[in-house]
């Protein structure tokens, strides 16, 4: 089912090559090359340690490689990590949330933090945007897992990045929620955003993205196109990963 081709170097926003990641005697991510356009979603699928969230630890420079190259907007990662984090956005599976801090509070922090001017009316805006305006003054401590998990987009979107990194989104969210990210996830596609996201859900994957990625015991198995039948798709991948979820 391979299709497409890596993004051409002249419009990659993420280009890695050979990038790779050891423990000791044990490989969590074999050499991997991958490429993607400005503007462009990639859905990242695979089983339980795959190597996903590795991956993506070193993508969003949460994670140094142990080898290989990695660009971000045509600059060199390892030498402009600081000023590349102020243009890039993450979700992952730690919240960087202060329990303590009202909603608004941990925004202004994060918005601060990122150089953001006059931060309140941005983080208001994306507390009503997420639903979260009327608990805009209690302790995120005091939240529900789904909406600290919408407050974790908030702050994730504060400094309006154009780079976003989404590991799992959509763990603990409920319905209405998960309602709520997803169409500020179609919005930020429309805004021409470049997104990569992971996530168990096959068909939300291809909804939401423009090109797939398949990995599986810490390598790249297969890529390619969303424009996919879903039915068709999960058979494919099911027979790269052997069935696994």
């Amino acid at each position: 089912m391979s299709q497409g081709s890596p993004a051409p170097a002249a419009t990659a926003v993420i280009r890695a090559r050979g990038l790779e990641k050891q423990y000791g005697l044990l490989r969590a991510l074999e050499p991997l090359d991958l490429a993607v356009g400005d503007g462009e979603s990639l859905a990242i699928f695979g089983p339980n340690g795959a190597g996903k969230t590795t991956l993506m630890r070193m993508l969003s420079l949460a994670l140094r490689p142990s080898g290989g190259t990695l660009e971000l907007s045509g600059q060199d990662a390892r030498r402009q990590a600081r000023r590349l984090r102020g243009a890039i956005g993450v979700i992952s599976h730690r919240l960087h949330l202060y329990a303590r801090l009202t909603a608004l509070e941990n925004l202004l922090f994060f918005g601060r933090m990122y150089g953001v001017r006059d931060p309140e009316p941005r983080a208001e805006s994306l507390l009503a945007e997420l639903g979260l305006a009327h608990r805009a003054e209690d302790p995120m401590g005091s939240f529900s897992r789904g909406m600290q998990q919408r407050l974790a987009l908030a702050r994730c979107l504060i400094h309006d990045p154009r780079l976003v990194f989404l590991d799992e989104p959509f763990t603990g969210l409920d319905p209405v929620a998960a309602d709520l990210l997803r169409g500020i996830l179609e919005r930020l596609r429309e805004e021409r955003r470049t997104l990569v996201i992971t996530t168990h859900n096959l068909p939300l994957g291809l909804e939401l993205s423009d090109r797939w990625m398949i990995l599986g015991g810490g390598r790249k198995l297969d890529e390619g196109t969303s424009d996919v039948a879903p039915d068709a798709f999960e058979a494919h991948y099911r027979s790269m990963v052997g069935g696994r979820p």
